[in-house]
């Protein structure tokens, strides 16, 4: 049985992410790491600029909404990402749709539970349809915009009542979050900057000539594994099942599909493509800065192997990671930006003087890249809460 040891696999995670040698552009970057994380509008630019060279925040604002080869949409474990068109297609169909009934369930039932409509179905049906109309319309809109026509959309809904992260929301929250999950329609640009996360919302149809493509199901399933494991292999059935989340059942039966070798991992048991098993390419030195949630951190259910211990330190409640740093595949630290610009880094394990002062270079060029901007991890972790102060 093939044996990975972590140095091996850290070795293929800064050649395959692109953490030492930079991308030509931020469609082969998003190919090759299965998507940027988009839950933080932020990430996915600070992700593109670890990466690509000479990165401007044009260039992906150029590929998101003018030549449209990105899309922004819910995929693995109901998280929002950008993606390369035809991955959009795939996750679709093997990840998103399946969102749709559950989601549209629990609606209907606060619709009707906290006295909005008494048949919750035939509302949302009516609802969804003058918003439809309403996009197309307009071309793009945001949901403010979206509700000056279909007045229902300002009705209010309680979540979580009696939880610490419960509230009133929109319906027109809610109302778009299912148009999105069936294909109907998709996040264009945001209104105000490049952090924003106001979204305009266009038809798919129109925004994508031709929308997304129809893909057999069992098909997306495996080829979506099959770019996990390209991308981020060898790996575990768990950090298989946890990163699209699946059940196991799911999980193993796409696996099938898959020409697939069991290896060993420092952790256990581990699954590769049988014609993934070679020593990949050495690699230089890798000294890099990435943005909360970041793919390269978040792309695993177990990472022991390039994170250690520093979970606590590096990671919320929740599970969401803030920003990090990175020496030759390995984490040994976080960064924040404080209110006056600077960069502030805190190197938790011994890396030596020469990576230090790569470190310190580095930090310096972010600040100068982000400039007046400021950037705040939607997601805080207690040592980037401890370095801005």
């Amino acid at each position: 049985m093939r044996r990975f040891a972590a140095p091996e696999r850290r070795a293929r995670l800064v050649e395959r992410h692109h953490l030492a040698g930079p991308a030509a552009d931020v469609e082969t970057v998003a190919a090759d790491l299965v998507g940027f994380h988009s839950s933080d509008p932020v990430t996915v630019f600070l992700s593109a600029r670890a990466r690509v060279a000479g990165f401007r925040i044009t260039d992906l604002e150029e590929a998101l909404y003018a030549r449209r080869s990105l899309v922004r949409m819910l995929g693995m474990r109901r998280t929002l990402f950008a993606v390369p068109t035809d991955l959009a297609s795939i996750m679709q169909v093997a990840c998103t749709r399946h969102l749709v009934t559950g989601q549209r369930h629990r609606l209907i039932a606060m619709l009707e539970e906290q006295g909005v409509a008494v048949d919750g179905d035939r509302w949302l049906e009516g609802v969804e349809t003058a918003t439809l109309a309403a996009v197309g319309k307009l071309g793009e809109a945001t949901a403010v915009e979206l509700t000056a026509i279909v007045p229902e959309l300002s009705q209010k809904l309680m979540f979580g009542e009696g939880k610490t992260w419960g509230g009133m929301v929109g319906v027109s929250t809610r109302v778009l979050f299912l148009l999105a999950t069936t294909g109907r329609i998709l996040r264009g640009r945001p209104r105000g900057s490049w952090k924003s996360s106001q979204y305009r919302w266009a038809e798919t149809d129109v925004w994508l000539d031709g929308g997304l493509a129809a893909v057999d199901p069992e098909w997306a399933e495996a080829e979506l594994l099959r770019r996990w494991l390209v991308s981020y292999g060898p790996g575990t059935i768990t950090d298989l099942r946890w990163w699209t989340g699946w059940t196991l059942s799911k999980t193993r039966a796409a696996l099938t599909r898959l020409d697939i070798a069991e290896v060993e991992l420092d952790n256990g048991p581990g699954v590769a493509l049988a014609n993934d098993l070679e020593t990949g390419s050495s690699v230089g030195p890798s000294i890099v800065l990435l943005p909360a949630l970041d793919p390269s951190v978040m792309g695993w259910k177990e990472r022991e192997w390039f994170l250690g211990d520093l979970q606590g330190l590096l990671f919320d409640s929740n599970g969401n990671a803030g920003p990090t740093v990175w020496v030759d595949g390995r984490i040994v630290g976080g960064w924040a930006q404080r209110t006056d610009g600077e960069i502030a880094v805190r190197v938790l394990r011994d890396v030596g003087r020469e990576a230090r002062g790569a470190i310190a270079a580095e930090a310096a060029v972010l600040s100068e890249w982000l400039g007046d901007d400021r950037v705040k991890p939607r997601f805080r972790t207690p040592l980037e809460q401890e370095l801005v102060g």
